[in-house]
């Protein structure tokens, strides 16, 4: 899910919490609470610990750019992981050549032949328009070990740092699992009551606690209906539990979707929690309101998301790949 979808998730979750709204409306910001929190954890993957992971550095050299040292270097460390049975980190570093100028290449994993495919790609500007397309170039490098690796497109890396990699020795291979460190300890409802427990002792206030930890909540329960999944009770359990596949996160309908819904629902909770305290009935029929405005929407836009979905029977983990590699791109732009 985008940005926007998760902050009004947060932000909805927290209109919910017995008397944020009355709150709210003598000028308290504990509703805004929610939507920070609905934001917390990618904000902790993507600015934070993406940073603190230890992995192997490959950093290709400008001054001699060849794309089989880059190729070599990463099927040696998947050779390594088989050899040890200890999973490897992988960071692959951006290739700068001066001031707004980078050289783009991109790494690709060949299953069928067990091969790190290289290929070295133009020279370009922070607008990722081609500067210069001379000198591109392929490599490939042959690994003793078999590679398990289910996305079928290629990762770039340009003017943002390249990718990371994890390479976990299993029964059947070494598997490569993209941006290992997504999607872990910050997607977790664990996280998210001892956050809520610490901000309800700082701001000493159950509503602040219990606003914090929906908020978050939120966030991982709107990732979860995707594929790639998360950690749901870190450190209890120990890897990514499968997300419950009805859709793409990047996909348009479904973040349309969970915006209206946030705010359909943000309305809602603003009008029947406000009507007491101006002494008034609630102007919107319950039944009425979530028929007109959310159900029968929803419904409609789940049958179109279906129907154009119809024949799109893409494997799971192709699909995993897919959804974090598309949230990695939007996240970094």
């Amino acid at each position: 899910m985008k940005g926007i979808s998760h902050f009004l998730a947060g932000v909805a979750a927290a209109t919910f919490v017995p008397g944020v709204v009355e709150s709210a409306a003598q000028g308290s910001y504990l509703i805004v609470l929610g939507g920070f929190f609905g934001l917390l954890p990618d904000t902790l993957d993507f600015k934070f610990a993406r940073y603190f992971e230890h992995h192997i550095n490959i950093d290709p050299d400008p001054a001699n750019l060849d794309p089989q040292i880059i190729a070599n270097a990463v099927a040696v460390e998947i050779d390594r992981a088989a050899e040890t049975q200890r999973a490897v980190r992988v960071q692959l570093h951006n290739i700068p050549l001066g001031p707004n100028r980078w050289r783009q290449y991109r790494i690709r994993f060949d299953a069928e032949r067990n091969e790190v495919v290289i290929t070295i790609g133009p020279i370009v500007n922070a607008a990722l328009a081609p500067l210069d397309e001379s000198g591109q170039r392929v490599a490939r490098a042959k690994t003793k070990a078999k590679i398990d690796y289910t996305y079928d497109g290629e990762m770039t890396a340009d003017i943002w740092n390249g990718p990371s990699f994890a390479f976990v020795p299993k029964a059947h291979g070494v598997e490569v699992q993209f941006l290992p460190w997504h999607r872990a300890w910050s997607h977790s409802f664990t996280l998210a009551a001892l956050l809520g427990l610490i901000t309800g002792v700082l701001f000493g206030s159950l509503q602040a606690g219990l606003v914090a930890f929906l908020g978050m909540s939120a966030h991982v329960v709107e990732d979860q209906l995707g594929y790639l999944g998360s950690n749901l009770f870190w450190p209890i359990t120990k890897g990514r539990s499968a997300g419950a596949r009805l859709l793409h996160s990047g996909d348009a309908i479904p973040n349309f979707l969970a915006v209206w819904t946030a705010l359909a629902l943000i309305l809602f909770n603003l009008d029947r929690f406000s009507a007491p305290v101006q002494n008034r009935d609630p102007l919107l029929t319950p039944w009425v309101y979530l028929g007109t405005t959310l159900i029968m929407p929803a419904l409609i836009l789940i049958g179109v998301y279906a129907w154009e979905r119809r024949k799109d029977h893409v494997r799971r983990e192709v699909a995993q790949q897919a959804d974090i590699v598309a949230e990695l791109k939007e996240t970094e732009v």
